[in-house]
């Protein structure tokens, strides 16, 4: 069966929104309902996060979430077993978004092959370098049917972004600034610039825009520029308010996809 993701992308969408949360987040079992939601919702891509003790690429509300998924109890055995849950009921693409540690404790190849037959269709490790990947992980990924997503930042030179991009078959992800998760809103003229910069490479995969997604204004900006965006730090901030789960995740899609 064809990837999910590259079923997605190859009839060229536009405005596709990617919604990150964190495995076990808000509560352990709630990343089944989520995920089910967020396809109800209108969401195109999942992307759960696998938590970590030291997230350090990522923002306050995101390395708050991680840690109460951890004093929750989850673990990276436990959501291979509710994406499998999720997968019963939910077609979008899955993606799984960690750091390298965990992976490497469970051991890279039985997690490639165990989150590929749970129906897992992605994966992004942003700490897993490319020459790494390149030389040691490549065929395993591809063995497991499993797509690797690369980040590029503002400060990635036009070079290296050939390089990745010569070496993604899915897409990339851009990153709009070089900080960590969840700490702008709106974008900056020089950001602008940069996502101008992407789009005028006609790079052979779409790429999706990411950090300081969090309104409808910043989704549509992004959108001109890309594929599409992935929203983080907004979405569990919206998860993370007061008031019934489900009606929270539909009340956030609607409002960034109006």
């Amino acid at each position: 069966m064809k990837n999910r993701i590259n079923q997605l992308f190859s009839a060229n969408p536009k405005n596709i929104l990617s919604v990150y949360y964190t495995a076990g987040y808000p509560k352990l079992d709630d990343t089944v309902p989520i995920a089910k939601t967020l396809e109800e919702a209108g969401a195109d891509i999942i992307e759960i996060g696998i938590p970590f003790s030291d997230p350090v690429a990522d923002g306050p509300v995101i390395q708050a979430s991680n840690k109460v998924a951890l004093d929750n109890g989850m673990n990276l055995k436990l959501l291979i077993e509710q994406v499998r849950e999720i997968r019963k009921q939910v077609k979008l693409p899955i993606i799984l978004m960690g750091y390298l540690n965990p992976v490497l404790q469970y051991g890279i190849e039985n997690f490639l092959k165990d989150a590929a037959s749970a129906g897992v269709d992605g994966v992004i490790l942003p700490d897993l370098p490319m020459f790494e990947y390149e030389s040691g992980y490549k065929t395993m990924f591809q063995g497991a049917g499993l797509k690797n997503v690369f980040l590029i930042s503002p400060t990635t030179s036009d070079d290296r972004i050939r390089k990745i991009d010569d070496a993604t078959d899915s897409f990339i992800y851009a990153v709009s600034a070089s900080s960590t998760t969840g700490t702008k809103s709106g974008f900056s003229e020089e950001q602008e610039n940069y996502f101008e910069k992407l789009q005028g490479m006609n790079l052979k995969n779409p790429f999706l825009i990411g950090f300081g997604i969090s309104t409808s204004e910043t989704f549509q900006k992004a959108a001109e520029y890309s594929a599409g965006a992935i929203v983080g730090s907004a979405f569990i901030k919206a998860i993370t308010t007061p008031g019934e789960l489900q009606s929270k995740i539909k009340d956030f899609v609607a409002s960034l996809k109006r």
